[in-house]
């Protein structure tokens, strides 16, 4: 099932329902209010499951991180996430749900700060006489309550942001980053939302993807790519001859924690995505959706830690992270096959993925510090790709929509990466970046008590 919700400024939750209704993923076995309050918490509870995973980023970027930029980690996961919400609440939902028919698919109407429902409203100021006569009025056209819906979306555009701080630590100047995470949240993410979630072109052509691997994963992935292709490597990770220098992050129990701290969060990530609670439907492919989300992050690990013990000799901790990272990202465009083994090998050949990416990346000279790229982009292309194989979608279908969002997103984050590198420059010097982005962009450490010995290390 996508995220097929055209939203109108008013309630156009009714054109959701019905679409809910139509395709047979929303039969309400409970009276309407009921369903409405079930799907409303729905979308609360899976809502702050993801928004957990920005503590998941903000520890797993931490501890692959040197310890003189963990600091500059903290405030860019924390500063992203906020300025996510606020952009998407002042326009980045409205191009991304509003009458996205109205442009041929293409974009959303802008509508300055989106609220709630004419009807919620009526509700809740009416009094005690009046509430009955509101309360059937909202619950006849409308399955959910309008602003837990738009939490639910906000936390997502959140996650691609993070992908692209991860992508480019440790030499990259704060506020050009987050002048780029205003732009990502408000223009890049909402415009290729619409053309799926916002029942725009692509959802129009049969594109598929249940909770993400293409829209927010690989989106995050597109624009973390062009960013690292223009900032550049870090200084010092590759010599001249084509060595690989390892630049070890600071912390891996503190990595494994945030990994753990994102497989949880993923529950609602995927979960929350079946888009209802208020059936016995909904709940039966909502227990599927968590078990195969659950297997297809297992098999990333094994499959990572078996192919790294196969390749190096020894089993790598990172590696088996972002196997599971992998995992997670290529199940996310269709956790709802009905086969779970196929979960399972969707989810280890993600784990494969990333271990032969991050390698072919260190060849070709990008630099990705916590190996985004590999789990967000390659594993979001693989999974959305899987479900033509698996999921009954057109591979040809698919295999379009990941080309179309990857050339906009990519064309549209390098021109935003030239322009603030040509204005307000968007690399450290030299010394700022051997001192840390601790020291140089926020005159503090993370970890004083190691003196200032740890920050050159």
């Amino acid at each position: 099932m996508m995220k097929m919700f055209s939203k109108s400024r008013c309630l156009a939750v009714a054109a959701a329902a019905a679409v809910m209704l139509s395709t047979g993923t929303a039969h309400a076995a409970i009276d309407p209010e009921t369903a409405f309050v079930f799907n409303s918490f729905s979308f609360l509870v899976h809502g702050f499951l993801v928004m957990f995973m920005a503590a998941g980023f903000a520890m797993l970027e931490s501890g692959l991180v040197r310890s003189k930029n963990t600091a500059a980690i903290c405030l860019k996961n924390i500063a992203l996430y906020s300025i996510a919400g606020l952009m998407f609440y002042i326009v980045g939902y409205s191009l991304m749900y509003t009458d996205v028919g109205a442009s041929g698919g293409w974009i959303g109407v802008p509508d300055i700060f989106y609220n709630p429902a004419d009807a919620e409203l009526a509700l809740i100021n009416a009094d005690d006489a009046a509430k009955p006569a509101a309360t059937a009025a909202l619950v006849k056209d409308a399955g959910y309550a309008s602003m837990s819906d738009w939490f639910f979306q906000m936390v997502f555009v959140a996650t691609a942001a993070s992908i692209v701080s991860g992508t480019l630590a440790e030499r990259i100047k704060v506020w050009p980053f987050l002048i780029f995470v205003v732009v990502l949240t408000a223009i890049i993410y909402p415009v290729q939302g619409a053309w799926v979630w916002g029942a725009g072109w692509l959802s129009e052509m049969g594109f598929s993807d249940f909770a993400g691997s293409t829209l927010v994963h690989s989106t995050g992935g597109w624009a973390a790519l062009a960013g690292a292709l223009i900032l550049g490597a870090r200084r010092g990770k590759y010599g001249p001859d084509g060595q690989v220098n390892p630049l070890p992050g600071a912390n891996l129990p503190l990595a494994t924690l945030g990994t753990f701290v994102l497989w949880f969060g993923w529950f609602g990530f995927n979960g929350g995505s079946q888009l209802a609670l208020g059936s016995a439907l909904d709940v039966s492919a909502m227990a599927i959706v968590y078990v195969n989300t659950n297997l297809a992050a297992a098999a990333g690990v094994v499959v990572a830690m078996a192919m790294a013990r196969a390749m190096y000799g020894k089993m790598d901790l990172t590696l088996c992270l972002n196997g599971a990272i992998g995992g997670l990202v290529a199940i996310t465009a269709g956790p709802d096959l009905q086969h779970h083994a196929l979960a399972a090998i969707i989810g280890g050949i993600g784990g494969a993925l990333v271990v032969l990416a991050v390698p072919l990346l260190d060849r070709l000279k990008i630099d990705d510090v916590v190996g985004a790229i590999p789990a967000h982009l390659v594993c979001g292309i693989w999974g959305t790709l899987a479900v033509g194989i698996f999921g009954g979608g057109s591979f040809l279908v698919q295999l379009a929509g990941i080309v179309a969002i990857g050339i906009f997103v990519f064309a549209a984050s390098s021109v935003m990466w030239l322009i603030l590198k040509s204005t307000m420059g968007i690399r450290l010097d030299e010394e700022q970046e051997l001192g840390g982005v601790d020291r140089s962009e926020l005159g503090l450490e993370a970890y004083p008590e190691f003196g200032r010995g740890s920050m050159i290390n």
